[in-house]
């Protein structure tokens, strides 16, 4: 008897045994065929819910017997419901598809600011992307660098520091250029006295991507991202050899001859960008001084990458770049000066930083990443009777491990970050030398809590010899609501060292400037936080796309670095008693219509200083800013784009306001197989200062230089022609 129900038992395991089933699926895009990681899969009846790998693919096990109802859902897809019978017919991976939502083709957009496996529309972080085609056709408004990339996005304005010599930075949200930070593939080169010209100095030609964080991004790269950071992507080899070359000619005398080499070549791989980049002196209508400098840039930017085997990749590449820029009165500068005519500012300046990274695999999903980076930058400005002339050199180690699957990733790590800047030429003030170094150890954890819950937290903490230690935690919430709407919030601590290369510094050419003394200066600490809503959908029979973004931002800036004059008549810099802040909206809005794009950003920024019972606007922010661009595009044969965009009135450090204006645009391109051309009315209407405001008082040879916060080039038509081989 008891044999009997032993064997009673053992049938009846198995039979259970044969019940349960396994499936393995595979997400793709119903168009283009990639994959979509971070999708959610559900079985429903079962309670049964998972997210796909990197490979878009996800598994069940356990499966019984029967029919059962699967749900398929994506960030900007159309959720789709099937129905399966178990046991299938073969084990067979099963592919399905889902199509874009709202009419709209979105690509799978992978972002390397998080160091995340997971696709844009999965992150909590909120980044915007600027590639393909949209960063092509900026590339052709200005292919000599990428003041116009950024400075036509929403919230974003790129500020001119110089009047003469277009030296620029850029702003976020109403913060001053020195609170964004810049990173080159995730490495900071553009910080300290290397920040002054690092906009003016890169040509877009070499990216894939440009990924703009707006809002404190403390975690992975350190306290300097209180308002932001923008991180240039560049591009890699393909299997496919890539070889573009972009020839540029400008009604200003300007003349860019771009050209970029990609390929690779099994366990190697190969990119090389090279520029010349020039201009004349120029000044539209009868204005004295130069409203474009007259400069010459080389710039070399190779790159190799080894892929060792399945594990283990490693690339080594060299930025570079030199150029000499004069501005100042155009006569003087055309070689026609005399006593009057003799004011002038001339930047020489030397650029080479390396990058080194090395990724290596740890099992399935787990890899271990050591990077460094070594950056020079020499700078010299001369004007008439004074000579700045410094160095600085900066190092940056990381070691970090990361590990995860569909529902949890991590990253860790530590770096160490010196920054050194010697002045070479001795001034009518003491040496500005200093030397900073920081350690920082982080962590950042990316959990997908729910079908509609992604969650991002981070922590950091930094010290800085001199100055201290910072704490920085920092969290991000995505929440799904449904196929069409879903909303991100999230908010974060960070710092800024305090150094003399400012904007308001910058303007004076570090004239008189006091060096900065830790035992008098301290960090700028801030608290920020943001929050957005997206809603995406088609209209009229799905013949008109539709999609909507907006975002609320708030940063408070404590104790922020402020230069005042002091009765000897020289600067000092001070860390103000009062604080900053920023506060207002982003709104976009996205209409398509078959050929036609029409983009449509409004900004509304108010930042103010406080100081005791003192209060005023941060000078050089527009409150209100309005972008509005009209594409149309027949693939592969013609785009066509107008622009127009507002600024409000400005306040500026003299006291007075500037003017409201608006800039539009106009660029044609005709596209064939291998090549291009096109031409872009940039300006047409002539919007400049030295129209309808002053940019210095005092004389002709000893100006004094107002706040710039309208164009001075006004209208300059440029064109050229790209070659695709």
């Amino acid at each position: 008897m008891k044999r009997y129900l032993i064997l009673l038992v053992v049938m009846a395991l198995s039979m259970t045994a044969v019940a349960q089933n396994k499936i393995t699926i595979i997400l793709k895009d119903a168009k283009s065929r990639t994959v979509l990681p971070g999708s959610t899969v559900t079985i429903t009846d079962l309670k049964k819910a998972s997210t796909t790998d990197v490979n878009g693919q996800v598994t069940f096990s356990d499966i019984p017997d029967g029919l059962h109802l699967i749900e398929y859902r994506f960030v900007g897809y159309t959720s789709k419901i099937d129905s399966l019978k178990f046991p299938l017919v073969n084990n067979n991976p099963i592919v399905v598809v889902l199509e874009p939502a709202g009419g709209e083709d979105l690509d799978e957009v992978i972002v390397s600011s998080t160091r995340s496996s997971r696709t844009i529309a999965n992150i909590p972080t909120r980044i915007e992307v600027i590639a393909g085609e949209e960063l092509d056709e900026k590339g052709n408004m200005k292919p000599g660098d990428i003041r116009m990339v950024l400075n036509e996005s929403t919230g974003i304005q790129t500020q001119q520091t110089s009047a003469i010599s277009a030296n620029a930075s850029i702003r976020i949200q109403g913060l001053d250029g020195r609170y964004t930070q810049i990173l080159k593939d995730g490495f900071p080169l553009f910080s300290g006295a290397a920040n002054g010209l690092g906009l003016l100095q890169t040509p877009p030609l070499d990216l894939k991507q440009v990924e703009v964080i707006k809002g404190s991004s403390s975690t992975l790269y350190g306290g300097g991202a209180i308002a932001g950071l923008v991180n240039l992507i560049s591009k890699t080899p393909r299997e496919e050899r890539e070889l573009n070359i972009h020839l540029n000619g400008t009604s200003a005398g300007g003349l860019d001859l771009n050209g970029f080499y990609g390929q690779r070549f099994g366990k190697a791989g190969l990119t090389v960008f090279a520029s010349k980049n020039s201009n004349e002196a120029y000044a539209p209508g009868d204005v004295e001084f130069t409203a474009i400098p007259k400069f010459t840039r080389y710039t070399f930017n190779p790159k190799l990458f080894l892929y060792i085997n399945d594990k283990t990749t490693l690339n080594f590449g060299i930025n570079s770049s030199f150029e000499n820029r004069a501005g100042g009165d155009l006569q003087y500068i055309k070689g026609e000066g005399d006593a009057t005519h003799s004011f002038f500012e001339r930047n020489i300046s030397d650029r080479v930083s390396s990058q080194f990274s090395l990724n290596h695999k740890i099992g399935e999903n787990s890899e271990i990443n050591i990077r460094n980076s070594l950056s020079y930058f020499n700078r010299k400005i001369t004007v008439p009777s004074y000579l700045f002339d410094g160095s600085q050199l900066g190092t940056f180690s990381e070691a970090n491990f990361s590990t995860g699957n569909a529902k949890i990733e991590w990253v860790a790590g530590l770096n160490l970050w010196t920054d050194q800047f010697k002045e070479n030429a001795q001034t009518a003030v003491p040496l500005r030398n200093y030397n900073q170094t920081t350690l920082g150890a982080f962590i950042q954890n990316n959990y997908h809590a729910t079908k509609w819950l992604e969650l991002e937290t981070g922590l950091r903490g930094d010290y800085i010899v001199d100055y201290g230690f910072a704490l920085l935690p920092r969290v991000s919430a995505l929440f799904i609501i449904n196929d069409k709407v879903n909303s991100r919030i999230g908010g974060g601590l960070g710092y800024k060292t305090p150094t003399i290369f400012t904007e308001e510094s910058e303007r004076i050419q570090y004239q008189l400037v006091l060096p900065i003394s830790s035992e008098e200066n301290k960090l700028e600490r801030s608290y920020g936080a943001n929050w957005d809503i997206t809603y995406r959908t088609s209209l009229f029979n799905d013949q008109i796309g539709f999609s909507i973004n907006h975002l609320f931002f708030y940063t408070y800036l404590n104790n922020p670095l402020t230069m005042v004059l002091e009765s000897s008549n020289q600067y000092r810099f001070i860390n103000s008693p009062g604080h900053m802040d920023s506060k207002g909206m982003e709104t976009n809005v996205k209409l398509t219509y078959q050929d036609f794009k029409l983009f449509i950003g409004y900004s509304l920024t108010d930042a103010k200083i406080h100081v005791g019972d003192m209060l005023r606007q941060n000078p050089l922010t527009a409150k209100h800013r309005l972008n509005n661009v009209l594409m149309y595009e027949v693939e592969d044969k013609w785009k066509l784009g107008a622009e127009a965009y507002y600024y409000s009135k400005q306040s500026l450090n003299d006291g007075a306001a500037g003017k409201p204006y608006w800039i539009f645009g106009f660029m044609a391109e005709k596209l064939w197989e291998r090549f291009s051309l096109y031409i872009n009315f940039e300006n047409f209407t002539d919007t400049r200062q030295t129209r309808f405001d002053k940019i210095y008082t005092g004389s002709i040879s000893n100006p004094e230089f107002r706040d710039i916060y309208a164009p001075l080039d006004g209208f300059v038509i440029n064109g050229g022609l790209k070659i695709r081989l």
